[in-house]
């Protein structure tokens, strides 16, 4: 250290006394500042990259070095005088006190309300979550997925916002002109308005999606036409995968028909045909029969709700009556139930010597008739 830069004798025990405490003042500050910028970092880039990636490592470390410099070059020479050191330049203790009473005591105050409001935000997510999936119904964990992800965006979204308007807020008291960040702000937001909307659409119909708990991962849906099963519900797209094994992928914005066939309960449904001879009566008798045989069987009897429903004659064919009957089942489960429901009933027509009907055509001929 140079005596040019005190006035008077300078000892190397009263230059430590004072740097020491702001090196590790700095520091301090240094690493609550990435601690704050690592998850509002976090919280942007969400599952997209590791807390490990350098692309969130290398911003972190530039933000605490930088945090660590301004800091300690701000207190190095207000620290000098307090030890007894008269530096003739730097930032001079009453400046700084002046400073500390004036802006930074509402410096402060804007970080601890942000924080307040972020930690409130935190806690009510978590009220909702927990309120959300309550029980111990199987629906409990298709809602609790539902409002754990509702959840995060909504975190996500507050810290953002509560960050943004805070550092603003700093930057104005450090005397910052914030006028050109804001109008940028705007430019910048407007033109992503007018380039994405498509992007916003699909995030805003996804939201409301899982809000409104239309359609959740495993159900059986058919999306504007298409029918599968549910693997993905992220906020800008829905995954469904039909029964050949194709992946469909369709922006929630373009969403024009959603049918969930496996909300709550699900229907399997069969329209039987049955002789004209044959008696519907003693058929229905039958199919009650297997209907209630097959709910008590062990392995069956779990997946079916209510007992078989015979809705009576559907139609009048050329060769055949229309019977129409159904089972409620478990969500997910109606085409493993009715496909042993059929086996069963073929088996108890056989049992009780119930025609099957197949088309029939009669054929007359005049007898002496020129056959050409």
């Amino acid at each position: 250290m140079t005596p040019s830069l005190f006035e008077g004798t300078v000892s190397l025990r009263t230059i430590l006394f004072a740097l020491v405490p702001t090196l590790v003042i700095a520091w301090l500050v240094a690493f609550v500042a990435g601690r704050l910028a690592r998850r509002a970092l976090l919280a942007v880039v969400g599952d997209h990259l590791l807390p490990s990636s350098p692309l969130v490592r290398g911003p972190l470390r530039l933000v605490s070095f930088a945090t660590f410099v301004l800091c300690a070059a701000l207190l190095l020479f207000p620290a000098f005088e307090l030890a007894g050191l008269k530096p003739r330049t730097g930032v001079p203790l009453r400046a700084v006190a002046e400073w500390a009473f004036a802006s930074g005591l509402k410096i402060l105050l804007i970080v601890l309300f942000a924080f307040a409001l972020i930690r409130i935000t935190g806690l009510l997510v978590r009220r909702f979550e927990f309120e959300v999936s309550k029980g111990t119904s199987l629906d409990a964990l298709e809602r609790a997925k539902r409002a754990r992800t509702l959840g995060s965006l909504v975190s996500n979204v507050s810290t953002i916002a509560i960050t943004s308007v805070a550092m603003v807020t700093v930057l104005d008291q450090f005397g910052v002109n914030i006028t050109p960040v804001l109008t940028g702000a705007g430019i910048a937001g407007l033109a992503v308005g007018f380039g994405a909307q498509t992007l916003v659409r699909d995030i805003i119909s996804g939201f409301f999606m899982i809000l409104e708990d239309q359609v959740r991962v495993g159900d059986s849906a058919a999306i504007n036409g298409t029918g599968g099963l549910v693997e993905q519900i992220n906020l800008r797209t829905i995954v469904l995968r039909d029964e050949e094994g194709t992946v469909h992928i369709f922006p929630n914005g373009s969403i024009t028909t959603l049918a969930n066939r496996s909300k709550d309960f699900s229907y399997y449904v069969i329209t039987l045909p049955i002789p004209y001879h044959e008696d519907v009566d003693r058929v229905s008798d039958i199919l009650r029969d297997v209907g209630a045989e097959l709910q008590r069987d062990p392995h069956y009897g779990a997946f079916i709700l209510e007992p078989i429903e015979i809705m009576g004659v559907d139609a009048f064919t050329e060769w055949a009556v229309q019977l129409k009957l159904r089972i409620k089942t478990v969500p997910q489960r109606q085409y493993e139930v009715g496909r042993e429901l059929r086996k069963r009933i073929r088996r108890a027509f056989d049992q009780h010597k119930v025609a099957v009907p197949f088309p029939e055509r009669l054929v007359a001929v005049r007898e002496g008739a020129d056959p050409r």
